[in-house]
Formats: C-alpha cells, sequence, structure tokens
C-alpha cells in the first residue's frame, strides 16, 4: 500500500493506492497519513472515489512530523569518502520539522548564510507507534517507508560543529513523494538508492550497505528516547554527495536534484538562491 498527500482544488488531500486503485480521502478527512494507513489496512477507503494523481501536485506526505533523527556516516564507501573513521556505534544529530518540503518542491537556499550546499539521498522511516525505553523500538514499529533528501550546507554544518543548523534550514528535507508501507516495500536492505543534478548520477549504492542496518538504528534510537507516532528518522546517505568530491560540487541556483529509492519514488527538487527570489 501507498500513500500521499496531493492538492486537490487547493486543498491537500490524502491518497492510498494498492494494486487494484488509487482513491482521494473525502472533502474533510484529517490531513494524517498514518490514520489513513490505519484505515486502509481496516478496509475503511474501499469507498473512497477514485483519482488519477498524473498532473496534481505532490506534498510532502506526512503534514505534521514529529522528531526528525538523522544519522550520519552510515554507508561504507561514503565514510571512506569523509576520511573519518567508521563509527562503532550510529552517530545521530537533529533536523527540525519545519525544514520539511514536498518532493517537488523549490529548495530555497539562504545564500547569504551558505555558499556550500549539498544532496543526501536517505532511506527514511515513519514511526507509526509510541515505543522505546524499556522496549526497544523494532521493525513491526515502522508504518511506512519513504526518501528524503538531508540538504546540508556544509559551511554552516562544520563551521558550527554541531550539525543541527546546517541540516535544518526551511525547505533543506525534502521528503516523498510516497509513504510504502512495510508489506509492499519489503525488507530496508536490498533496495537501490541513487541522486542525480541535472540529470547526472552522482550518488547510488544499495541500502543493504548500511553500516547499521534499520533494526540496528531502532533499537540504539529508542534506547532512552522515546519514539512517537509521526516521527521521523534517515537512515544515513551513501558515497557520492558534491561536498566530499575533489573539487567539491555544490549545488548552484537552478540545479534540480532527484533522489530516489527503488521501491518508493523520486524527489525531484530545483534548488533556488534567495538573493535570486530578490532581484
Amino acid at each position: 500500500m501507498r500513500i500521499a498527500r496531493v492538492l486537490v482544488d487547493g486543498q491537500p488531500r490524502l491518497v492510498v493506492r494498492d494494486e487494484r486503485s488509487t482513491r482521494v480521502a473525502p472533502a474533510g478527512h484529517a490531513d494524517d497519513a498514518l490514520q489513513a494507513i490505519a484505515a486502509a489496512a481496516a478496509g475503511g477507503t474501499a469507498d473512497w472515489a477514485e483519482l488519477d494523481v498524473e498532473g496534481l501536485e505532490f506534498l510532502a506526505p506526512v503534514a505534521d512530523a514529529g522528531k526528525l533523527i538523522a544519522v550520519g556516516l552510515n554507508y561504507v564507501d561514503h565514510t571512506a569518502e569523509t576520511g573519518l573513521a567508521q563509527p562503532e556505534r550510529p552517530l545521530t544529530f537533529a533536523k527540525y520539522a519545519t525544514s520539511l518540503t514536498g518532493p517537488a518542491s523549490d529548495v530555497i537556499v539562504p545564500d547569504h548564510l551558505t555558499q556550500g550546499v549539498d544532496f543526501e539521498a536517505e532511506l527514511t522511516l515513519l514511526i507509526g507507534r509510541r515505543c522505546g525505553g524499556a522496549t526497544p523500538a523494532t521493525l513491526a514499529d515502522v508504518a511506512a517507508y519513504t526518501v528524503a533528501n538531508d540538504v546540508s550546507a556544509r559551511d554552516v554544518q562544520f563551521g558550527d560543529v554541531q550539525w543541527t543548523r546546517g541540516k535544518s534550514f526551511d525547505t533543506f528535507t525534502p521528503l516523498g513523494p510516497w509513504l510504502v508501507t512495510p508489506d509492499e516495500f519489503g525488507e530496508p536492505g536490498g533496495h537501490r538508492i541513487y541522486a542525480e543534478v541535472d540529470g547526472e548520477l552522482l550518488q547510488e549504492d544499495d541500502t543493504a550497505e548500511m553500516i547499521f542496518d534499520v533494526p540496528t538504528i531502532l533499537a540504539f534510537v529508542s534506547d532512552g528516547v522515546t519514539l512517537e507516532p509521526g516521527d521521523l528518522i534517515l537512515t544515513g546517505t551513501p558515497a557520492g554527495a558534491g561536498g566530499f568530491r575533489t573539487p567539491p560540487r555544490y549545488l548552484q541556483h537552478g540545479q534540480v536534484v532527484t533522489a530516489g529509492v527503488e521501491g518508493i519514488g523520486e524527489l525531484r527538487n530545483r534548488f533556488v538562491y534567495r538573493s535570486r527570489l530578490a532581484a
């Protein structure tokens, strides 16, 4: 099953897609993807009207995200290209929920603050129920999988030392286009993950190449941190991001980044320098 949010007559509406059809929630339905997943699993969306989503604008599939927890240095080749030692345990950091944006929206770069904007394709988990503490999270607590681009202002990220601000500017976390439930997505390892800039393939790997797999990440993050419905966990990026190339290839005004995970779909976001908007 797949869930998305699209604009219909200017209003966000949830859609559910299965092997038979794509159906849209009735007007006034709660804008809550987790509710839609539960309703669809219980057969409660059978009377939703069918909808052709071709040509409609897809929004970030989660309207009100909780915590955004990201994992750094989690692919072997990416860790090697940074010149850093492979971590002994997951390296986590936070992103602000206000950084979320849609799978086809422009990423607005505050170029008065950064000239080193980079891209990172990442498999992302949507937590479906409260878990953690004495009972660590497991795959059963993942409601769906999606794609994120962990956009990073490298000069701010490393200049601040603490990573949060440089990864949390508004629009710096494109998300979507679909939430794919575990029954359709399958095991989280074994899926192609990639990113292109203006059609040039720069990142490509397999999610099986994570240093810490998804069950390990879930257990680690939830040991001492309660996870709640709507929390998102970004699981790391493969090698090939622009900031670690020689010379670095930071994103310029007007460039388009396509980031995808096999079995979910693609983000396609244009990067726009804020100073150009004012011109």
